[in-house]
């Protein structure tokens, strides 16, 4: 949970505990926000409803705005904040078979337990799939750990990569924010559908 572990202001079982206590509100929040629908979720696919990219959208930029003014006033040292490596055509191959499989399947592995949670049987079996492909990965890692470590591009951020400022950078990203907002709200009008 951020650099409070890393810093030892905190053990690694508070961090454990404050993680699993944060899950349990994440979810009570995708909830709260009816993702836990599959028709809701895959709407956003096909416009008729786009509460998902605003909800995800808003979460998005308030971390950013909020993890930019704390490295401001020095309350938090953004070195400090793991970020996954980018292994670029692992990345892209995970993204098209994730993105296929929530298109197909309605979920993406956190709203699938969401849905779980409340006794969605189409969740579970979504689960269920979940868990075979990890099985898959896992037990067949040697035989495309090639590709999977393929094309190592480091820690890229997209501000430093287009030569802007953090704060420049979050700007534009908010204004896209408000941009996809108003395609939504247009996707929405354009392709209504009947009440579920």
């Amino acid at each position: 949970m951020g650099p409070l572990a890393a810093n030892e202001i905190i053990s690694q079982d508070t961090n454990l505990i404050f993680a699993f206590l944060i899950g349990i509100g994440f979810g009570f929040v995708l909830e709260g926000a009816g993702f836990s629908s599959s028709r809701k979720l895959a709407g956003v696919f096909y416009g008729y409803d786009t509460v998902v990219l605003k909800v995800f959208f808003t979460a998005g930029i308030t971390a950013m705005i909020g993890l930019l003014f704390f490295s401001l006033f020095g309350w938090i040292d953004l070195s400090l904040i793991y970020i996954n490596p980018t292994f670029l055509y692992s990345a892209i191959a995970g993204g098209v078979i994730m993105g296929a499989g929530f298109i197909l399947g309605g979920f993406c592995p956190g709203t699938s337990f969401c849905a779980a949670s409340i006794g969605k049987i189409d969740a579970l079996v979504f689960i269920g799939g979940l868990l075979i492909g990890i099985l898959i990965f896992g037990e067949g890692y040697a035989l495309w750990e090639g590709f999977y470590n393929a094309k190592f591009l480091g820690i890229p951020k997209i501000s430093e990569s287009l030569g802007l400022k953090d704060g420049l950078m979050a700007l534009i990203i908010v204004l896209v924010a408000f941009a996809m907002f108003w395609v939504g709200e247009w996707a929405e009008k354009k392709f209504p559908r009947e009440e579920y």
